[in-house]
């Protein structure tokens, strides 16, 4: 099982910008029938960056959400109160972005590696990374 960031979920469905290490993680997860979770905080993330004109998809986003949700081992974990709460919780120093924070913290909850190429989040290290 492996996570993945916002960025990471839109360049492999993209299929372009993610590093060798990244692709061929996603690659063995989904060979190995393994799960690539997605954190329904992507969702939210997603739709500001098309409404504020920073991201253009070929549908609407509910579409390409539906559409990823079809993809073989794709799965959406909900932004519950267990991870509302860890993710104003979590440990040492993080940064106070919400997307990330919730992001993060779902990784922490399924003890999960997330696929990003953020560098404070790969600098975290209360969370194991993939890049």
């Amino acid at each position: 099982m492996i996570v993945l960031d916002t960025h990471a979920l839109l360049w492999w469905v993209g299929g372009a910008g993610l590093s060798k290490h990244a692709r061929a993680a996603i690659d063995r997860e989904i060979e190995d029938q393994g799960e690539i979770v997605v954190s329904t905080m992507t969702a939210w993330e997603v739709m500001l960056l098309v409404k504020k004109g920073r991201l253009g998809l070929a549908m609407d986003v509910g579409g390409w959400f539906d559409k990823v949700s079809r993809i073989n081992g794709v799965r959406f974990a909900p932004v519950d109160r267990n991870i509302a709460l860890a993710s104003a919780d979590l440990p040492g120093n993080f940064h106070q972005d919400p997307a990330d924070r919730m992001i993060v913290a779902t990784a922490r909850s399924l003890s999960a590696p997330l696929v990003t190429k953020d560098l404070h989040i790969r600098r975290y290290e209360h969370v194991k990374t993939i890049w």
